[in-house]
């Protein structure tokens, strides 16, 4: 099993010159020893395998130098042992055997060096300091990657605890931008929060036809949220109209007609995408696919397609709710209603696609039905 040490650990290593010598020769041990010993390391002797593993468990070492041919376990099964449970320590085989088959194989399993015997001090120790400055450079460029590591990774972990505030943070003022929209919406359309439902089914009918019509998602999410304010213009029409439970004279009809032009006048001027769509609503929702609508009889394509959802909304919601001049009509004569004035009233492609979604149409119509029908204005 291979250890991970900490950092600190791993520093330490760096600066230690301890070797472990294992050789079934006495005088070999006692040799390669001194000869350590004189050039400023600390060296360790073992006789076997077994001995070694016992050193090697109660401290750690730099270096190993290993006898091939050993009684019992080989010195290659010890070596091909210790590289994977200690991977911070070098190991250089000796051996009697000049077999360049043996070498390559003891460098395969992990081993830096082979030394071959008899040997002389100075190929010893050139083969000695050259397994140190690898290993070296090894753990160094280990606890690097370690370094980087654990640097990226704190960044990463700042990085998304910044993207999940921002996100919350939007999420935040999204709600609180929408709630701000509704409440004045409420509070210019209505006069009364108890018919309040009617933005929710607007503006969820606008998105659905928006939706289905194929705009973008940010685009269906705008108009959601801009629809709402369709009549914010009315906050200038006065009660006595507003309020009128009868037909409206030309010159009422003209006086709440007005709150188009006001309302566009409240919204525009804004470079805030959502109060752009907004008064571009609130401006061309009563215009009418034949030109006969106001108040500036825009016809057609010529009338932004935002107008053109929302007219469809705007007249389907004042169709199946009860307003204070009719009773709510059924679904069923709403759609009948309204494809008779196909073409004329409504974008005949918009209407088409909106009427194909009934089912869902019905959902909104029920989750956000009125409470009561008190406080309803009557639609222009």
């Amino acid at each position: 099993m291979t250890l991970l040490l900490d950092q600190s650990a791993q520093q330490a290593l760096l600066e230690l010159k301890r070797v472990l010598i294992i050789d079934d020769e006495e005088p070999i041990r006692r040799l390669l020893g001194y000869m350590l010993q004189t050039h400023g390391y600390e060296t360790v002797l073992a006789s076997d395998a077994r001995e070694a593993r016992t050193r090697l468990g109660e401290q750690p070492f730099a270096l190993m130098l290993c006898d091939v041919n050993m009684p019992g376990e080989s010195g290659m099964e010890l070596v091909r042992n210790i590289v994977g449970q200690h991977p911070h320590t070098a190991v250089i085989m000796v051996t009697g055997l000049d077999s360049s088959v043996l070498a390559n194989a003891a460098l395969d399993m992990g081993a830096f060096g082979y030394i071959v015997k008899p040997f002389e001090s100075n190929e010893v120790m050139i083969d000695v300091a050259n397994a140190l400055r690898r290993r070296r450079l090894e753990l160094e460029n280990r606890l690097h990657r370690e370094n980087l590591e654990d640097v990226v990774r704190t960044r990463t972990m700042a990085l998304q605890q910044a993207l999940e505030w921002l996100e919350r943070s939007e999420k935040e003022l999204r709600l609180s931008r929408e709630e701000t929209i509704q409440r004045l919406a409420i509070a210019a359309e209505y006069r009364d929060s108890a018919t309040a439902q009617h933005i929710q089914r607007m503006s969820h009918y606008c998105e659905l036809l928006a939706r289905k019509y194929g705009l973008s998602s940010e685009r269906c999410d705008l108009i959601r949220t801009a629809s709402p304010m369709h009549d914010i213009g009315k906050i200038g029409t006065p009660d006595h109209v507003l309020l009128k439970p009868g037909k409206f004279t030309p010159e009422e009809f003209t006086v709440i007609s007005q709150h188009a032009e006001i309302g566009y006048r409240i919204l525009s001027g804004s470079d805030a995408e959502i109060l752009k769509v907004a008064a571009s609503i609130a401006w061309t929702h009563h215009e009418r696919w034949d030109g006969n609508g106001y108040p500036r009889k825009l016809k057609g394509e010529a009338i932004p397609v935002e107008g053109r959802i929302a007219a469809i909304a705007d007249a389907f919601d004042a169709l199946t709710t009860q307003r204070v001049y009719k009773p709510a009509f059924s679904l069923d004569h709403a759609v009948d209603l309204m494809t008779k004035h196909r073409g004329e009233h409504f974008d005949p492609e918009l209407l088409d696609v909106f009427f194909a979604s009934l089912n869902d149409i019905k959902h909104i119509h029920d989750q956000y039905a009125d409470q009561s029908p008190r406080g309803m204005i009557r639609e222009a």
